[in-house]
């Protein structure tokens, strides 16, 4: 009942305002203006069937709106500390943006973060540092059937399509890998002008809808990837299985944003929301996949060729692995992807709850190939939170060979975590095809950011390599990396996961990898006796550190080492 008398008391309110207007003077209107609006307001919340909290708290519920579209930000610069901000805290955010202003990003006053709670991890310093090499290390990409191998820098731009992002942010990144000789990840929304245009390195990633290169119904078109991946620009071809962000899912770009040239490039329709099948129709088994990757290398003129993926299962991966090793064909580079990835926007279910976080993913992945006996083979690429140069020794010791970055690339283009990726609405311009938002993005200051991000957080990894005592990126390995446990105990990487030896799956599975490796099936994604991959704690065995390759013997507690695993040139 007070709802409707507060509400009689405005429409008084308002009446006498009006009044007084009308008969009195003019000037009253700006305050007989306000109390109308305000009053019609409360006559509008009370009869609307949407919101009961409007019915039950006309005017004032609407308070309640503005606060919840003001939390993200007042979370983020008001309540939460630098160190637990999430997707990315404030000390990520800030070192990105640091390297790429060329601001200095020390710290003064020693760490904020809590080193006694558990989970806490270090890399391991030496006693006998080792000299920064002068110039960055590169690594050489292209197996035995790849004619035109391309060498990958440590850290690259990640997969981020032309319009999930805007132009001219497709534009600052890529002329900021051409001027620091870094690759540029198309993502899956296709090949562009503003790809193009500025010269730099691109991976050109296909993915289930195979935009730039597909048929009017949606088909693979043999004829129209072989033309645009003969660009001299175009280094590598990756296809997209799956992404950390929404593994089992396909990509939606909203109709908003499929303008004339997006629709153009893609080879859809103008203004219809674009949305990508969860599965791929050139292949249904793993023999097939591995046969298709041979036949775009076959179609790209022999350039790199690989695929892109959140793992889940062991049981598949290793499926793929067996069809590998059956039809002799391996690709030139995998590229895993975290499920803790996220520039494209997904459900909260699966951005939360599906795949393997990139930590698990890239040790199944590198084991998996390495037991196999394909890991020489095939370059591995890391992709998932990937912004500090800690992140790049972390990865590069867990088995990758290289890193992707795409969030902490965003932010040195001017994103600031405002998390309205989707909407249309990005503040700073960067994930918009609205020309006005866009605008705002300078490319010539952003592509310089780009440039010296990457560059800086390059040289951050090689020092701290250089601080373990390490000379070689090939030589850093699991025993490098230490987490706290419950007891009070460090334990290494090399104790906490299972790491295969050359070879070894098809020698004599472990106990812990026999029965996923038994189970996979080459012709088929279902395993053949229904174990999916990891089983839950009891899949875990204490063991040392093998190294990568046959002959080299363990080094689980040295730091130095010479072993040369033919990753970098």
């Amino acid at each position: 009942m007070t709802r409707f008398v507060i509400v009689g008391a405005l429409l008084a309110c308002a009446a006498c305002g009006v009044v007084l207007a009308v008969l009195t003077s003019p000037w009253w209107w700006a305050a007989a203006g306000p109390l109308v609006a305000v009053a019609l307001t409360g006559v509008h919340d009370l009869v609307q069937r949407r919101h009961s909290v409007l019915r039950n708290y006309p005017v004032l519920g609407h308070l309640r709106f503005l606060l919840e579209a003001l939390r993200p930000e007042l979370q983020q610069y008001f309540v939460e500390r630098n160190y637990d901000g999430r997707p990315f805290d404030r000390d990520t955010r800030s070192i990105v943006y640091e390297r790429a202003k060329g601001v200095a990003a020390e710290e003064p006053f020693g760490s904020e973060r809590d080193m006694d709670n558990r989970g806490y991890e270090f890399l391991v310093p030496s006693m006998a540092p080792a000299p920064v090499p002068k110039e960055p290390p590169r690594v050489r990409v292209g197996g035995p059937d790849c004619t035109q191998p391309y060498d990958m820098a440590l850290l690259n731009v990640s997969a981020m399509s032309f319009g999930s992002l805007s132009a001219h942010a497709i534009v600052a990144l890529n002329t900021g890998a051409a001027r620091g000789g870094f690759a540029h990840d198309t993502g899956e929304g296709g090949l562009s002008d503003h790809h193009l245009r500025p010269g730099g390195d691109l991976v050109w990633e296909i993915g289930t809808g195979y935009f730039g290169c597909r048929t009017r119904d949606g088909a693979f078109d043999p004829e129209q990837f072989a033309e645009k991946a003969a660009h001299p620009a175009v280094r590598c071809v990756s296809l997209k299985l799956s992404q950390g962000a929404k593994p089992g899912i396909g990509g939606v770009l909203p109709g908003s944003k499929v303008n004339a040239e997006i629709a153009s490039v893609r080879g859809v329709p103008q203004g219809e929301t674009v949305i990508s099948p969860p599965y791929h129709r050139v292949f249904s088994t793993p023999r097939e996949l591995v046969r298709f990757l041979a036949r775009m290398r076959d179609l790209a003129h022999g350039k790199p060729v690989g695929f892109k993926l959140c793992p889940g299962s062991r049981t598949q991966f290793l499926a793929v692995c067996k069809a590998m090793a059956a039809e002799g064909i391996t690709p030139d580079f995998i590229i895993v992807d975290g499920a803790e990835g996220g520039t494209g926007a997904a459900p909260l279910e699966f951005a939360d709850h599906l795949g393997m976080p990139l930590t698990d993913g890239l040790i199944t992945v590198h084991s998996a190939l390495t037991g196999a006996g394909l890991r020489d083979r095939i370059r591995i690429g890391a992709s998932g939170k990937v912004a500090t140069g800690s992140d790049i020794v972390k990865r590069l010791a867990m088995g990758a060979d290289y890193t992707n970055a795409a969030r902490a690339m965003m932010f040195a283009v001017g994103c600031i975590q405002a998390q309205r990726c989707h909407t249309n609405r990005c503040p700073t311009g960067v994930t918009t095809v609205d020309p006005r938002r866009a605008r705002a993005l300078d490319i010539g200051d952003k592509s310089a950011r780009v440039t010296r991000f990457q560059q800086a957080t390059v040289q951050s990894a090689l020092q701290i390599m250089a601080a373990m005592g390490v000379r070689d990126a090939a030589d850093l390995g699991p025993h490098l990396v230490r987490r706290r446990e419950d007891n009070g105990r460090f334990r290494s990487y090399a104790e906490l996961y299972d790491w295969l030896s050359p070879g070894e799956l098809l020698a004599a599975p472990p106990e812990t990898w026999a029965a996923d490796w038994h189970a996979a099936d080459p012709d088929s994604f279902v395993p053949m006796t229904g174990a999916f991959g990891s089983r839950g704690p009891g899949n875990r065995r204490d063991a040392t550190y093998r190294p990568r390759q046959r002959g080299h013997p363990d080094r689980d507690q040295s730091q130095d080492g010479n072993a040369d695993h033919g990753r970098h040139t």
